[in-house]
């Protein structure tokens, strides 16, 4: 059984061979040999896998969501569409219904977010954009775009490998793209290199480096600034979370100082909400909010979207966006209240994922549990009949011409698609 979990989880194999693991898991689960710690009522639609950034393949994506006690699960990766089809798959085996999408970058210049710090904690006039219920037909479009989009950024992965080896060298430490970070990412079979993965390969350096940890913690010290609480909590980290602590500490105060604006990798907003349109997918902006504590650990305190939101939600109006996607967990009641208001008026679908990248996070979202959100639950399953509409007609998608013309209201639309797509079977 170990063996088996620990096959899922093996980057260096062929998803095929995840995948026939996984079979064999799925048997042993109705053997009543496997149990999971939850009912399965919990929803995330926003989980990366190995072909962004996180310890999860798809397929284990998919096996510890079920374990957690998700009931569907979603799979949202950074500029790569690479994991889906097996992640499609994964949800098959394990009979857990799932939805598709990619995160990305994209340019706002010409509208009124401009110039503003928005949902990006590292560039003003870049925001985060998510794509949700890519239809499965579409992936290979999508596949094509991105792979694009990876080339560029990569040209800037490598030069900002270079600037951190110019703060680092004096210490020993150097950190080569090609050797270092490369081979710890999914690029190969249509995976993206992100800021963490750059990071990750640093905290391996750090810690080959300075395998005392107290010796580590004054090294990231210099690098970032005094750790406070942050240094006990890495001394006494698990070995399986440690490199992952560093890494968080290292993203929300070294970035920074090593980072250069993305610029022609970037999408503007008005061609991501075309390519929506196109693959039959759901456009949706994701809201960040000013951050106090941030709840994941790699966001220092910071202002983004809550003193201009007028400006941002009538540019989301005038840029065609279907959604906005929010964490219920990072955010204050009264932060939610008033985008969850402003979706309404704006009839915007409103979507919820909590962003997962971590061995420390947990899959289940506990705030949904309060009534105040229980359309983001039943906003799960209309994206997985909209999903599974779509992949049999575009023309079927819930924000399609069609659809639209036939059910105008939106809520009238999520509740269909909620009922197509399984909610209360």
């Amino acid at each position: 059984m170990e063996a088996l979990i620990k096959k899922i989880g093996m980057t260096d194999i062929p998803a095929s061979e995840r995948l026939s693991a996984l079979r064999e898991i799925a048997a042993l689960i109705k053997e009543g040999k496997i149990t999971r710690e939850g009912d399965g009522s919990w929803v995330n639609n926003h989980i990366h896998t190995s072909y962004s950034f996180s310890p999860y393949t798809p397929t284990s994506a998919v096996f510890y969501a079920w374990k957690a006690g998700l009931g569907t699960a979603g799979i949202m990766d950074h500029d790569s569409v690479g994991g889906i089809y097996e992640f499609i798959e994964a949800g098959a085996i394990m009979d857990m219904p799932v939805t598709c999408g990619f995160e990305c970058r994209v340019n706002v210049e010409g509208t009124a977010l401009e110039g503003r710090r928005i949902n990006n904690p590292d560039q003003k006039s870049c925001a985060y954009l998510a794509m949700h219920g890519i239809p499965h037909q579409s992936v290979p479009e999508a596949a094509r775009v991105l792979e694009g989009i990876r080339e560029k950024r990569n040209n800037r992965n490598r030069k900002m490998c270079e600037r951190i080896t110019e703060l680092v060298s004096p210490y020993g430490i150097e950190l080569d793209f090609d050797r270092d970070v490369y081979p710890i990412s999914m690029a190969h079979e249509g995976g993206s290199i992100t800021e963490r993965h750059i990071l990750f390969a640093l905290t391996k350096k750090i810690t080959a480096r300075y395998p005392d940890r107290a010796e580590a913690c004054d090294f990231i010290e210099k690098m970032t600034s005094p750790l406070g609480k942050t240094r006990e909590k890495l001394m006494e980290a698990p070995d399986n979370f440690y490199e992952y602590d560093i890494l968080g500490v290292l993203k929300g105060h070294m970035v920074e100082k090593f980072y250069i604006p993305a610029t022609d990798e970037l999408m503007h907003i008005s061609e991501f909400t075309a390519l929506a349109k196109r693959l039959g997918a759901i456009s949706a902006y994701a809201y960040l909010g000013d951050v106090g504590e941030s709840p994941t650990g790699d966001k220092k305190a910071q202002k983004f979207e809550d003193e201009y939101l007028d400006d941002l939600f009538d540019t989301l109006k005038e840029q065609s966006f279907s959604a906005v996607t929010y964490m219920p967990s990072r955010n204050t009641a009264e932060q939610l209240a008033e985008i969850m208001r402003r979706c309404d008026a704006g009839d915007l679908f409103q979507i919820s994922g909590e962003d997962i990248n971590s061995p420390r996070q947990s899959f289940i979202c506990k705030a949904l549990a309060d009534p105040k959100y229980s359309h983001l639950n039943v906003a799960t399953y209309a994206l997985i009949g909209h999903e599974n509409a779509a992949t049999e007609d575009l023309t079927k998608s819930m924000f399609s011409a069609e659809t639209k013309a036939e059910v105008p209201s939106l809520p009238e639309r999520v509740a269909k698609y909620s009922a197509l797509g399984g909610l209360n079977k």
